[in-house]
C-alpha cells in the first residue's frame, strides 16, 4: 500500500487568477514542504500546464495527475483528473470547442501563461479561460468518465461557482461519489449542514491559486498510483 497525502486541485500560471509564482518547480517544492506527495493541476478549462508540472514530479518523486478545473453551463466548477496526458487532451479539445471565445483582459482578469518545466513562457493564452463551457455538468461527467477520468465537483459548499449553491443539491441524474469541499468547514460541520449527501465521499482542497495555500487535508492509503486505485482509496477511506 501507498500512503498518500493528496492536494488535487492546484493551478499554475495559465490561471488568471493564480500567482504569477505558479510555476513548475516551484509547486513541486512548496508540495514538499508541506509534506504532500500527491497533487493535481488543475487550471480553468485548460490543461497545457500539466505537462510540464509531471515532468518536475517524476524527476523529484512527487506523483502529479493531469487535469482540469472545469466550468459547465450552470456556472458550476468541476475538478476532472486523469492518468494521462493524452485522456486530458482529448477533453481539451472538446472544451476548446464549447467554449466560447472571448479575448483575455490581462489588465483586469491577469495573464495566462502556458510554461515549460522551467518555467519559461512558451506562449499567452488569448481567450479568456473564466468562462463557462456550453456543456451541462451531466455531459461533462459522462465526457470525463468515458475518457477514463474521475469527475469531482468542487468546493460545493462554496456561493461561488459551487454546485449546491447553483442547483440546491447533487442531481439524481449526476453520476458521482466524491464531492470536494474548501477549506473553510470540515466535514463534520458539511454533513450536518447537508444531512441528505451523507451517503457522498468528500476530499478537501485546499483550491491552490498560491505557493501558501496548500492544504494536504487528504490521507489515504491506496494500493498502487493509478487513478482507479486513487479514487477506490477515497472512497474507502475520506
Amino acid at each position: 500500500m501507498i500512503e498518500f497525502r493528496a492536494e488535487l486541485h492546484v493551478h499554475t500560471v495559465l490561471s488568471p487568477c493564480a500567482g504569477r509564482d505558479m510555476l513548475p518547480e516551484a509547486i513541486v517544492e512548496a508540495a514538499f514542504f508541506n509534506e504532500i506527495n500527491l497533487i493535481a493541476i488543475t487550471d480553468h478549462n485548460a490543461g497545457y500546464n500539466a505537462g510540464p508540472v509531471m515532468k518536475v514530479g517524476r524527476s523529484q518523486g512527487l506523483m502529479v495527475l493531469p487535469g482540469m478545473e472545469l466550468e459547465t453551463e450552470e456556472e458550476i466548477h468541476s475538478i476532472c483528473l486523469f492518468d494521462t496526458l493524452a485522456q486530458l487532451r482529448a477533453l481539451q479539445k472538446i472544451v476548446d470547442e464549447k467554449l466560447p471565445y472571448f479575448p483575455n483582459n490581462e489588465e483586469f482578469f491577469g495573464p495566462q501563461w502556458v510554461v515549460d518545466e522551467k518555467g519559461k513562457i512558451i506562449r499567452t493564452e488569448k481567450r479568456q479561460l473564466l468562462f463557462p463551457v456550453q456543456i451541462s455538468i451531466q455531459d461533462a461527467c459522462r465526457i470525463v468518465t468515458d475518457l477514463g477520468g474521475l469527475f469531482i465537483p468542487a468546493h460545493v459548499n462554496r456561493e461561488a461557482y459551487g454546485l449546491l449553491a447553483r442547483l440546491g443539491t447533487v442531481p439524481p441524474d449526476l453520476d458521482v461519489q466524491i464531492l470536494e469541499i474548501d477549506r473553510r468547514i470540515t466535514k463534520e460541520a458539511f454533513f450536518k449542514r447537508f444531512p441528505e449527501l451523507a451517503g457522498y465521499r468528500l476530499i478537501q482542497s485546499g483550491d491552490v491559486h498560491y505557493l501558501d495555500g496548500f492544504l494536504g487535508a487528504n490521507l489515504f492509503s491506496a494500493k498502487n498510483t493509478s487513478l482507479k486505485a486513487i479514487k477506490e482509496a477515497i472512497l474507502n477511506n475520506c
